[in-house]
């Protein structure tokens, strides 16, 4: 059987999974993702944790199964977080313990429903079915947006987001949506100051 090329989507969408140090405006179209929702501060939560392990053992059985079908081989994509707090106006940085979140990986449309399905039976064994029910493949698009390139800690973001904010406020535009990061590092694998992020912000 011949070889399924294999797609890669890190350069298909490449304006949306690069950024550069300096704020741009992009237009983010509609995706799929496998997302997982949350709440509470992603240092200390075991929950964040298990949630991040179901999402890419989803995505990585889900790929291997339409590999193995010969219906498409692709790299899976990196972790993605959208944060916000009930009230916005108080959402910070610095205080963790009150943020929501929905944590996921994007997914070609080869990845259906029925794929997820799949996927999720195959992963039992290796984690919590309480926790693999709560994931779900949902299509969602941005728009409008700024982001920029973040190199280092995620505690250090605070300069940077507010940078970002100031940013749409120059150009004449308001905050619209969840302030959102895809972590392009692995922070098991890169030293902290090396770790690279992209923060996004929706505007209007």
């Amino acid at each position: 059987m011949m070889a399924t090329a294999k797609v890669d989507f890190k350069r298909e969408l490449h304006e949306f999974y690069t950024a550069k140090r300096s704020t741009s405006v992009i237009e983010v179209p509609e995706l799929a993702f496998l997302m997982i929702d949350g709440h509470g501060d992603p240092n200390t939560s075991s929950e964040y944790r298990e949630a991040v392990s179901a999402l890419f053992s989803v995505s990585y059985t889900a790929r291997f199964a339409l590999k193995r079908a010969g219906v498409i081989d692709f790299g899976v994509m990196p972790l993605e977080g959208l944060w916000w707090a009930s009230d916005m106006s108080a959402f910070s940085i610095d205080d963790k313990s009150a943020w929501c979140r929905t944590l996921m990986i994007m997914q070609p449309d080869e990845v259906t429903a029925n794929v997820v399905t799949g996927a999720k039976v195959a992963a039992a064994p290796k984690v919590p079915v309480a926790v693999l029910d709560r994931l779900r493949l949902e299509r969602f698009a941005e728009g409008p947006a700024a982001q920029v390139l973040h190199v280092g800690t995620y505690s250090a973001e605070r300069p940077m987001v507010a940078s970002l904010h100031a940013f749409i406020a120059e150009q004449g535009r308001e905050l619209a949506g969840k302030h959102h990061e895809i972590y392009l590092g692995d922070p098991r694998r890169s030293a902290p100051e090396k770790l690279k992020t992209i923060i996004r912000q929706p505007m209007r």
